[in-house]
């Protein structure tokens, strides 16, 4: 039986999740939409062809009304903590948008309440259910070129052409670090295997830039295995654009692992790249040609990810409640992926390497 939807927060994001994420997964039905602005609840009625009686401006109305099982959230990040605590309290499960909530300490409030209710929360870090990054975080497990070392994250964006105060994103606080690296940030976890640390971040905000707080930063990261991610980010950076996944360098010992990804309409993975560049000398792997040439594998064909993106995530969530098990991006799991935004927002502010916590 498939997994009965009720989503709210239609707007710009939301609509297009509900347009391009939502239908690519059989396991999900979508009983009810809701959105607080009429204008958006109209928009979103017209363009997915919904009846009326499935479309609502407030989520008490569409628990009453409809039969549903869970609440896929894409509203704002205010709005993710109080429509979460009212959908578990109402005995649904929840898939809320990242970032999972303003603070470290809310985002705990919904997952003890979660627990206490019996009840699935998962973040949609969709970033994660890409096949260059899966591909990776297997590489690494395995350790197909040794050990891991150290790892360079950079991520180089365009997003400064819209006039002073003409664009939302500008208006964000730490528009880096609260809502695109903990895109990265995530990825960081599964890819390393490991937990962070202790995190040293400086914000940098070129002349040219059109963002109420700096929009770039350089971040160290130490994790719990010993890995240090050395992390470079901008959202106004004139150099060459990256893919939304970043460059990805990650030394081992034997070897460099490149990849790269998440790019394009959803779903696509045709910017996912992953290359192994194998030191001169070095033990190979099974079937792995000698010599110091680079290894070009097939990112798609060693992750196997039937559902990419969004998708991935919202089918990971219905899995999951299905199987009775925890998603592999839960709400007590994502706690240290905000965290390092957390962490590194108190560093900038002190100046001082901070300690990642998760209380």
């Amino acid at each position: 039986m498939a997994l009965r939807l009720i989503h709210v927060g239609l707007g710009g994001w939301g609509g297009d999740w509900a347009r391009n994420a939502v239908p690519r997964v059989p396991t999900v039905d979508r009983v009810a939409i809701v959105d607080a602005d009429e204008t958006n609840l109209a928009t979103a009625r017209e363009k997915l062809q919904l009846g009326a009686d499935r479309c609502f401006t407030d989520l008490r109305s569409a628990f009453e009304r409809t039969d549903a099982d869970a609440v896929l959230i894409t509203a704002s990040v205010a709005a993710h903590v109080p429509l979460a605590v009212q959908a578990l309290r109402a005995g649904k499960h929840v898939l809320v948008e990242k970032p999972f909530a303003p603070t470290v300490a809310e985002a705990r409030q919904v997952v003890d309440l979660a627990d206490e209710a019996g009840r699935t929360v998962m973040v949609s870090q969709n970033y994660r259910f890409y096949p260059a990054a899966r591909a990776a975080a297997g590489l690494v497990a395995k350790e197909y070129v040794g050990p891991l070392g150290l790892v360079r994250v950079d991520f180089r964006k365009w997003a400064n052409a819209a006039p002073v105060g003409a664009h939302r994103h500008y208006q964000l606080v730490h528009p880096l670090l609260y809502d695109m690296a903990i895109h990265h940030f995530d990825l960081m976890r599964m890819v390393t295997g490991q937990e962070p640390v202790k995190v040293f971040a400086q914000v940098t905000d070129p002349p040219w830039s059109n963002f109420n707080d700096p929009a770039a930063a350089t971040l160290t990261i130490t994790f719990d295995g010993g890995t240090v991610v050395s992390y470079r980010g901008s959202w106004v950076s004139s150099g060459e654009p990256t893919t939304w996944s970043g460059d990805w360098h990650l030394e081992c010992e034997k070897g460099e692992i490149y990849w790269t990804g998440r790019d394009g309409p959803a779903g696509a993975t045709e910017a996912d790249v992953l290359s192994v560049r194998h030191l001169p000398g070095a033990a190979r792997a099974a079937g792995v040609i000698g010599g110091d040439q680079v290894e070009v594998l097939d990112p798609v064909a060693l992750a196997g990810v039937e559902y990419v993106g969004r998708a991935g995530a919202l089918a990971e969530f219905a899995r999951a409640i299905a199987a009775g098990d925890e998603p592999e991006s839960s709400g007590r799991r994502n706690l240290a992926s905000l965290a390092i935004s957390e962490a590194a927002a108190r560093s900038v502010v002190s100046g001082q390497v901070e300690l990642v916590t998760l209380s």
